[in-house]
């Protein structure tokens, strides 16, 4: 069950990230380099639930099912 947490805990801060870089691309208007590190961090995360969701599922730990029920 903690991995759920986990994931949505991941699926948090990646729309914060986006949040924060939408701020610093409106506040900085491209003076700094905030909405680059903002948007990097956004990205690393995506790619580290993208290994975390596959890790978890060679491990067991999420179970893929269908979408209709059914099926």
């Amino acid at each position: 069950m903690i991995i759920k947490y986990l994931i949505v805990a991941v699926l948090l801060a990646i729309v914060f990230s986006l949040g924060s870089g939408m701020y610093f691309m409106f506040k900085d208007k491209g003076r700094s380099k905030r909405m680059v590190t903002s948007l990097t961090l956004r990205v690393s995360l995506s790619v580290a639930l993208f290994v975390l969701l596959f890790v978890a599922w060679y491990f067991g730990l999420l179970q893929p099912h269908p979408i209709a029920p059914g099926q």
